[in-house]
């Protein structure tokens, strides 16, 4: 076996040495992914749920109210259910978490963050659509929860479509 010697050796050097240093100054990052507290659970009960307000339930013990504070921007059509865009942003104060609904889907809970204190709250995904459905996205802030509606008509099934 030879020894790897020029540009090929120079750029696996500078690659290795690249990861090496990302794999060890990424937990002194500001922007680092906080590590989950003790008491934060995972919410396996309300991902398990099929229906929407049963996991909204399961998730947040109660229902939320439209707000017009909470943006929540989606595709009015969507061409694959595969991959379809979604955020939300909020200009409530204290927010604490933030989730998606899709009625539709064999869950209903799409996803739910928890957000820290002193955090911009917004979040993006790409969420699987089964078909054409409403997308609800709830925010908690201070203690009550706030929430956004948009239909997505999906063409092409994503979640067994």
């Amino acid at each position: 076996m030879t020894a790897l010697t020029g540009p090929r050796a120079t750029r696996r050097l500078i690659l290795q040495g690249a990861a090496s240093v990302a794999l060890l100054g990424l937990g002194n990052l500001p922007f680092a992914p906080a590590r989950a507290a003790a008491n934060d659970k995972y919410p396996e009960e309300a991902f398990r749920q099929k229906s929407e307000a049963d996991a909204i339930k399961a998730l947040y013990g109660r229902t939320a109210e439209p707000s017009d504070k909470v943006k929540l921007d989606a595709p009015e059509i969507a061409e694959n259910g595969g991959v379809v865009p979604i955020s939300v942003t909020t200009t409530l104060d204290k927010v604490t978490s933030i989730s998606f609904f899709v009625a539709e889907n064999p869950s209903a809970l799409a996803a739910s963050y928890k957000i820290p204190e002193g955090t911009i709250p917004g979040v993006a995904n790409r969420l699987k659509m089964a078909k054409t459905t409403n997308v609800v996205a709830i925010v908690e802030a201070d203690g009550k929860l706030y929430s956004a509606t948009k239909e997505v008509k999906v063409t092409v099934g994503g979640c067994g479509g």
